[in-house]
């Protein structure tokens, strides 16, 4: 029987668009692969329909708007751009704007400025990164300065970028992020400063 719990279902979406990306993730030696950068022909098709299909029973039972519901449907957003160009950057944005409110944390904060960094462009993300720094906990949070580092180099602050890199790499326990880290740091380095 189909439950007609919304968080119920918004969970077993979650939980089956994420699973529809595992074997995209990872690289056979264990390094990880960005979102942007995964092969979207390996993600699971099926995992992929059973998850939009909760999520329209979802909506069809008026529950859009719970936590597991709203993370499900910025699954959704991913799992429905066959290429990375396709992503609906701007509905994330609004998603995320919602799920802060709905559940405000550091970590929904610092994905939140991602978003709205593809939707909006880098300052955008910086703007909404930059005070978590401020949040107790979050300065020794690998992910935190690997973000800054990211929004910052496509800000075309490579020198900034390049130390919030390798403070990232310096606080990963993580082997292959540490590899990963080092290895945006010095193309970081290698990248001409902006001119005024």
């Amino acid at each position: 029987m189909t439950p007609r719990d919304t968080e119920t279902l918004g969970l077993l979406a979650l939980i089956e668009l994420q699973a529809s990306r595992l074997r995209a993730r990872v690289t056979p030696s264990g390094t990880p692969i960005l979102l942007m950068d995964q092969d979207r022909t390996r993600w699971d098709r099926l995992l992929i329909r059973r998850g939009l299909t909760n999520l329209d029973r979802i909506e069809r039972l008026g529950g859009t708007g719970g936590n597991y519901a709203l993370q499900a449907a910025i699954a959704a957003c991913h799992a429905r751009a066959l290429r990375p160009g396709d992503t609906d950057w701007e509905r994330i944005a609004a998603l995320y704007d919602a799920l802060a409110r709905l559940t405000p944390s550091p970590v929904v904060e610092l994905n939140r400025g991602v978003a709205h960094a593809q939707a909006f462009g880098p300052a955008a993300g910086l703007a909404v990164v930059r005070p978590l720094f401020e949040v107790p906990g979050m300065t020794d949070y690998h992910l935190l300065s690997a973000v800054t580092g990211d929004l910052l180099c496509r800000s075309g602050d490579h020198v900034a970028a390049r130390d919030h890199f390798l403070r990232a790499a310096s606080m990963t326990q993580n082997a292959a992020e540490r590899l990963t880290m080092r290895g945006r740091a010095a193309d970081c380095a290698a990248t001409p400063p902006a001119t005024p």
